[in-house]
Protein backbone atom coordinates (compact mmCIF):
# COMPACT_ATOMS: atom_id res chain seq x y z
CA UNK A 1 0.00 0.00 0.00
CA UNK A 2 2.72 2.64 0.58
CA UNK A 3 3.90 1.44 -2.84
CA UNK A 4 0.93 3.82 -4.13
CA UNK A 5 1.27 6.43 -2.09
CA UNK A 6 4.64 7.16 -3.78
CA UNK A 7 3.62 6.44 -7.07
CA UNK A 8 0.56 9.28 -6.13
CA UNK A 9 3.36 11.56 -5.03
CA UNK A 10 5.62 11.14 -8.05
CA UNK A 11 2.31 11.59 -10.19
CA UNK A 12 2.27 14.94 -8.37
CA UNK A 13 5.11 16.20 -9.07
CA UNK A 14 5.14 15.56 -12.56
CA UNK A 15 1.43 17.83 -12.98
CA UNK A 16 1.67 21.12 -14.49
CA UNK A 17 -0.21 23.45 -12.81
CA UNK A 18 -2.09 25.42 -15.42
CA UNK A 19 -4.10 27.89 -13.09
CA UNK A 20 -6.72 30.05 -15.34
CA UNK A 21 -8.35 33.12 -14.75
CA UNK A 22 -11.68 32.88 -14.59
CA UNK A 23 -13.43 34.83 -17.42
CA UNK A 24 -16.30 37.15 -16.82
CA UNK A 25 -18.26 39.22 -19.39
CA UNK A 26 -18.57 42.93 -18.40
CA UNK A 27 -21.66 44.86 -18.53
CA UNK A 28 -21.81 47.45 -21.45
CA UNK A 29 -23.75 50.35 -22.22
CA UNK A 30 -23.72 51.51 -25.89
CA UNK A 31 -25.31 54.64 -27.49
CA UNK A 32 -25.55 55.92 -30.62
CA UNK A 33 -25.81 59.69 -32.15
CA UNK A 34 -24.80 61.25 -34.79
CA UNK A 35 -21.01 61.64 -34.92
CA UNK A 36 -20.00 58.63 -32.88
CA UNK A 37 -20.97 55.61 -30.66
CA UNK A 38 -20.08 55.52 -27.31
CA UNK A 39 -19.35 52.02 -25.39
CA UNK A 40 -19.12 52.14 -21.90
CA UNK A 41 -17.60 49.03 -19.87
CA UNK A 42 -17.54 48.39 -16.36
CA UNK A 43 -14.33 46.90 -15.40
CA UNK A 44 -13.87 47.21 -11.48
CA UNK A 45 -10.30 46.84 -10.19
CA UNK A 46 -8.62 46.69 -13.60
CA UNK A 47 -5.95 49.34 -14.58
CA UNK A 48 -5.02 50.89 -17.53
CA UNK A 49 -2.19 48.99 -18.07
CA UNK A 50 -4.21 45.24 -18.10
CA UNK A 51 -6.92 46.79 -20.66
CA UNK A 52 -6.55 45.29 -24.49
CA UNK A 53 -8.51 46.90 -27.29
CA UNK A 54 -8.28 45.45 -30.32
CA UNK A 55 -10.13 46.58 -34.01
CA UNK A 56 -9.94 43.61 -36.74
CA UNK A 57 -11.79 42.82 -39.64
CA UNK A 58 -15.25 44.48 -38.24
CA UNK A 59 -14.94 43.04 -34.92
CA UNK A 60 -14.00 44.92 -31.59
CA UNK A 61 -12.30 42.85 -29.04
CA UNK A 62 -11.94 44.29 -25.33
CA UNK A 63 -10.03 42.38 -22.39
CA UNK A 64 -9.08 43.71 -18.86
CA UNK A 65 -7.20 41.63 -16.40
CA UNK A 66 -8.37 42.08 -12.66
CA UNK A 67 -5.80 41.14 -10.78
CA UNK A 68 -6.08 41.68 -6.45
CA UNK A 69 -3.38 42.26 -4.07
CA UNK A 70 -3.26 39.47 -1.47
CA UNK A 71 -1.17 40.18 2.03
CA UNK A 72 -1.87 37.34 5.13
CA UNK A 73 -3.51 33.62 4.79
CA UNK A 74 -6.99 33.53 2.71
CA UNK A 75 -9.67 32.88 5.40
CA UNK A 76 -12.63 33.84 2.68
CA UNK A 77 -11.95 35.10 -1.07
CA UNK A 78 -15.09 35.71 -3.05
CA UNK A 79 -13.53 38.95 -4.92
CA UNK A 80 -10.24 37.48 -6.95
CA UNK A 81 -8.22 37.94 -9.96
CA UNK A 82 -10.54 37.73 -13.19
CA UNK A 83 -10.27 38.71 -16.82
CA UNK A 84 -13.24 40.44 -18.53
CA UNK A 85 -13.62 39.96 -21.81
CA UNK A 86 -16.28 40.94 -24.60
CA UNK A 87 -16.44 40.78 -28.47
CA UNK A 88 -18.72 43.07 -30.63
CA UNK A 89 -19.23 43.35 -34.34
CA UNK A 90 -18.92 46.97 -35.49
CA UNK A 91 -20.33 48.69 -39.14
CA UNK A 92 -17.73 49.44 -41.70
CA UNK A 93 -18.45 53.31 -40.98
CA UNK A 94 -16.24 52.97 -37.94
CA UNK A 95 -13.26 55.45 -38.58
CA UNK A 96 -10.73 53.61 -37.15
CA UNK A 97 -8.02 56.23 -37.07
CA UNK A 98 -9.88 58.67 -34.44
CA UNK A 99 -10.94 55.33 -32.25
CA UNK A 100 -10.25 56.64 -28.35
CA UNK A 101 -10.57 55.12 -25.29
CA UNK A 102 -10.69 56.52 -21.40
CA UNK A 103 -10.44 54.60 -17.83
CA UNK A 104 -12.40 56.44 -14.76
CA UNK A 105 -13.19 54.82 -11.43
CA UNK A 106 -13.41 50.97 -13.15
CA UNK A 107 -15.38 51.89 -16.46
CA UNK A 108 -14.00 52.73 -20.22
CA UNK A 109 -15.82 54.66 -22.29
CA UNK A 110 -14.61 53.90 -25.88
CA UNK A 111 -15.53 56.34 -28.33
CA UNK A 112 -16.06 54.86 -31.96
CA UNK A 113 -16.67 57.97 -34.18
CA UNK A 114 -18.27 57.86 -37.36
CA UNK A 115 -16.74 58.70 -40.71
CA UNK A 116 -17.76 61.33 -42.44
CA UNK A 117 -19.46 59.32 -45.61
CA UNK A 118 -21.68 57.36 -42.54
CA UNK A 119 -22.47 60.85 -40.64
CA UNK A 120 -26.28 62.18 -41.35
CA UNK A 121 -26.31 64.93 -43.85
CA UNK A 122 -29.56 67.72 -44.70
CA UNK A 123 -29.58 67.66 -48.74
CA UNK A 124 -30.14 71.14 -49.48
CA UNK A 125 -33.44 71.03 -52.25
CA UNK A 126 -33.19 73.94 -55.12
CA UNK A 127 -35.42 75.23 -56.82
CA UNK A 128 -35.85 75.26 -60.59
Amino acid sequence: MSENKNIMKREDENMENTHELPSIRPMVDIFENDGEILLYTDMPGVVKKDININMDNGKLYLSGVRRMEKSGATTWEEFGDVEYTRTFSVPQSIDIAKVSAELTDGVLKLHLPKSEAAKPRRIEIKSA
